[in-house]
């Protein structure tokens, strides 16, 4: 048996803080260092990054983090790996060997591609995007550490592979141990959001002592897959079992976590505490990988522009129906999309001008850039003095913005080369799992008997319950899978438990958030959580990078339904 592999995470997304790298490196002991950067969003900026100057297509800030910190990386032996890479891995190689060489250092460097299928797109049927990234695993990344590598950056490998590849490597496991690999799996999950472990975005964020800076988490993996969720001493926030919880239901969309190396059972998890700031994650079950590598697809979707107006004072609906009418007939031509939308704070006799106004937007789309552009938004400014009363907007006339389309494809792995490109140069090609499973879905966790009925005096009480919101007793998590919502939602006890598991059905559900109503819900159960998981299909339309929703990457849904008022047993209040 080995020792256990510390591995910490300094990034969630290209954009976090941008000293947690040196932070991470020297707080403490760490084996491994990994960074996630990489999100649907981000590869269209990569994408775009990549279309202007072919040598970008990569991460910027790491490599400025990396220069900071490179001589105390070699000096306290502590292996880095990222997906940094993006679209361009072996431009991000060649860069920190530039950085090196400026500083007398000799990392020794390795990167993993074969992911970017952009130029035969067309060819695997994937249309014509402008990027196209297969999702690959961690045997790469194993590969290149086995081989002695310092720093491994690779392209577009799922977020929780830079947590895996170091732990199989470390622990020299085969490709077919699939229930260590999904608890490394479900670590690595757990930490690749950077402090949403440690209580970032997190439902009870007032129970957290000191939130003010929290400290980026840590996974110990052990040999059996199990795993300890930490941080470092002295530093911010906490991990407890909801904070670990909250990220667990993170983004997962069913009880299947499937990935190119391993499918994780993720209603198999079981939780404990180890110790302040350590909770300990075991019984993981593993299943063969799918047959097929999920491809992620950026395309041109078009031009969007919007103009904000605002309505004060009486008459707001009246107002509203004119600046509609009137700014719908005035367009040249109408857009291909157009969609009103009203922020509606307004109080009656209100104390101030903000308090007593509304905001009306009006939202554009159009394949046509000139449609898009400063026509339409100047054409609502022309209204100004002969529309509603108190007409005025929030910003002068804009300019048309571009924006993407998401979508999910699937290819054979056997159509795409895996590649790691090892410190001395060798090109090395990882092959897929000679083992599959076609991915389907999990039987419906078992649900608790139901909260009895409660007993007054030896009498059945009438109704012993009261309306509240609902986040009096249940946390939540939320986020965006392309264009679908996913909603984590539990609560800490087991007679919560036995009353919410029946209570929160996908009609309950549908009735607390009327957005939802008309779409496709799909409920899971996790009763080793106390959870349940909710997948709203098309709620976020074309996806992120579309801007179709006021919140696009549904990161506060799960905030919205906590705000919603339900009927409550006062037992559990």
């Amino acid at each position: 048996m080995t020792e256990p592999i510390r591995i910490g995470n300094s990034s969630g997304f290209y954009g976090d803080r941008f000293k947690a790298f040196k932070e991470m490196l020297t707080g403490g002991p760490l084996d491994v260092l990994t960074g996630d950067y990489l999100a649907e969003l981000t590869m269209l900026i990569l994408g775009r990054d990549r279309s202007k100057d072919p040598s970008m297509g990569y991460a910027k800030t790491f490599p400025a983090q990396l220069e900071g910190a490179l001589g105390e990386v070699l000096d306290r032996g502590v292996k880095v790996v990222s997906n940094a890479g993006g679209l361009n891995p072996a431009g991000l190689a060649e860069k920190i060997h530039e950085i090196a060489d400026k500083l007398g250092l000799h990392p020794k460097i390795a990167y993993v591609e074969g992911d970017d299928l952009i130029s035969r797109a067309a060819e695997l049927g994937l249309g014509d995007p402008l990027t196209a990234n297969a999702y690959l695993g961690a045997w790469g990344i194993a590969e290149a550490l086995k081989a002695g590598a310092d720093i491994v950056v690779t392209g577009r490998v799922t977020d929780a592979s830079v947590i895996v590849g170091p732990a199989a490597a470390h622990h020299g496991w085969r490709r077919d141990q699939y229930d260590e690999l999904a608890g490394a799996v479900v670590a690595g999950h757990v930490i690749e959001c950077g402090c949403q472990a440690t209580g970032g975005n997190y439902s009870f964020f007032q129970e957290v002592r000191d939130l003010s800076r929290p400290g980026f988490p840590i996974a110990e993996i052990h040999a059996d897959g199990s795993s300890v969720i930490t941080k470092h001493d002295g530093t911010g926030g906490a991990v407890t079992i909801d904070t670990v919880k909250a990220q667990l239901l993170y983004e997962i969309t069913g009880a299947r976590y499937a990935g190119p190396d391993v499918t994780a059972r993720m209603d198999s998890i079981e939780l404990s505490e180890d110790g302040p700031d350590r909770i300990r994650i075991t019984g993981v079950e593993g299943e063969p990988p799918p047959p097929t590598y999920k491809v992620s697809l950026n395309s041109h979707g078009g031009f969007r522009n919007e103009v904000t107006f605002v309505l004060t004072g009486l008459d707001l609906e009246a107002k509203a129906e004119l600046i509609q009418r009137q700014l719908e007939r005035d367009l040249v031509k109408r857009p291909t999309e157009m969609k009103w939308s009203v922020l509606w704070s307004e109080q009656p006799n209100a104390d101030t001008e903000e308090q007593a106004s509304v905001l009306l937007k009006c939202t554009i789309k159009d394949p046509d850039p000139l449609v898009a552009g400063r026509v339409f938004s100047s054409a609502a400014v022309e209204l100004a003095l002969s529309s509603y009363p108190g007409f005025h907007v929030t910003a002068p006339p804009g300019s048309e913005q571009a924006y993407g389309l998401f979508s999910a494809g699937y290819v054979d792995p056997h159509e795409l080369q895996h590649i790691v490109v090892l410190p001395d140069g060798r090109r090395e090609t990882i092959e897929p799992s000679e083992e599959t499973q076609v991915l389907a879905e999990a039987e419906g966790g078992a649900l608790p008997m139901p909260l009895p009925q409660l007993v007054a005096a030896g009498r059945p009480a009438r109704s012993l319950t009261r309306e509240v919101p609902l986040g009096r007793i249940a946390g939540a998590r939320s986020g965006d899978k392309g264009g679908d919502a996913n909603v984590g939602v539990w609560v800490r006890s087991e007679t919560a438990w036995r009353w919410f598991a029946h209570t929160l059905t996908v009609e309950k559900f549908q009735e607390l958030l009327p957005e939802t109503q008309g779409l496709n819900v799909i409920r899971y159960v996790f009763p080793n959580l106390w959870a349940l998981n909710f997948v709203v299909e098309g709620l976020l339309g074309d996806g992120v990078a579309s801007q179709a929703r006021f919140d696009p990457q549904a990161k506060a849904v799960g905030e919205w339904l906590r705000s919603r008022y339900i009927d409550v047993p006062e037992v559990l209040l």
